[in-house]
């Protein structure tokens, strides 16, 4: 097969990297298992890095970026997967070193392929896409440590942001009250559009609960997107035998604190990794987001764009001036 496809294709000249809209063919993809013609994709702070030529993402170029993909299977080697199969992936290598989303074919292993789950359109998959299973992976480990909405409010830091959007969403949908941690004054969103209770500013948070060793115990269990002081503050400040989940490090990789919230109040930090999740937990995080765990208000929650507009929407990112989920449609 030698069709010619449209991509955001990143190549690198004398050190420079540059981005362009362009043909590539399918006898440029991988031999893989599974072919499938990308119908959406969506915009995500790593896609920003691989992009713009960061090598601690993406070593090889020229490269096409995009790290979740929905569409249908066009060809397969493997019985799991037939021609026709609306499919989602999100991770792994895909966008990484694999050609990935923002072109509109990929061809990819079949480990890293799930199935569309019932309830959820391809454009729904990518509204949720690596930040929605990122925010339920979170959400399934408070549930799992048994905090449940009449233990107190959650703590999200970097709200308006994509897993954070996605994380106040659902633990809105699920009951949990959602104290929403944020640098912009996006107060109608995060309140009306994603359900929470409060927002606190960035700075005023830090100030208040990460200036000492140990801070009023106010919430049950906290989600981090940023790292660094407000990952800080939120483990000082969760309740008895809460848990913290982590996985962004937008703000710092670093992580000063006390060891008192673990030894005097019992907490859990836990770490998120939805690139390498295992496929059975992805499928049942998939399945709750289909069902009980969508958001109310998903189509509220993302900008559809098209390919033009995505080096533009990739710049926002790695400003920090993106608020929600860009979704991506291939035409």
């Amino acid at each position: 097969m030698t069709k010619a496809f449209k991509a955001l294709y990143i190549s690198q000249e004398e050190g420079n990297f540059k981005k362009e809209i362009k043909d590539v063919s399918i006898a440029d993809l991988p031999e893989n298992d599974v072919l499938i013609k990308v119908s959406y994709s969506s915009l995500n702070y790593k896609d920003a890095l691989s992009a713009s030529g960061n090598k601690g993402v993406t070593k090889k170029f020229p490269h096409v970026p995009g790290i979740d993909a929905a569409g249908i299977v066009m060809k397969s080697n493997t019985p799991d997967f037939q021609e026709g199969d609306p499919v989602l992936v999100t991770g792994f290598d895909l966008g990484m070193n694999t050609w990935g989303g923002f072109g509109e074919y990929i061809s990819i292993p079949a480990a890293w392929v799930v199935a569309l789950p019932e309830g959820l359109s391809l454009k729904e998959a990518m509204s949720l896409g690596t930040a929605g299973l990122t925010a339920g992976l979170s959400v399934e480990k408070i549930i799992a440590a048994g905090i449940t909405p009449d233990q107190g409010a959650v703590i999200v830091s970097g709200a308006t942001g994509g897993v954070g959007s996605m994380a106040t969403a659902i633990l809105s949908k699920l009951g949990f009250e959602v104290v929403a941690i944020s640098g912009k004054s996006e107060n109608d969103f995060l309140t009306s559009t994603l359900g929470a209770k409060q927002m606190l500013n960035r700075d005023e948070f830090i100030e208040k609960y990460n200036n000492k060793p140990l801070s009023p115990s106010d919430f049950a269990a906290g989600i981090d997107n940023v790292g660094g002081p407000t990952l800080s503050g939120i483990l000082k400040s969760v309740k008895q035998y809460g848990i913290v989940t982590c996985c962004g490090n937008v703000s710092s990789a670093d992580l000063n604190t006390s060891i008192f919230p673990f030894i005097l109040r019992g907490i859990t930090l836990t770490g998120i990794d939805s690139a390498q999740a295992p496929m059975a937990l992805r499928k049942k995080v998939w399945k709750s987001l289909a069902s009980e765990w969508k958001p109310v208000h998903l189509d509220e929650m993302i900008e559809e764009i098209s390919l033009d507009e995505l080096p533009e929407k990739l710049d926002a990112l790695l400003q920090g001036k993106a608020k929600g989920r860009y979704v991506l449609k291939h035409d």
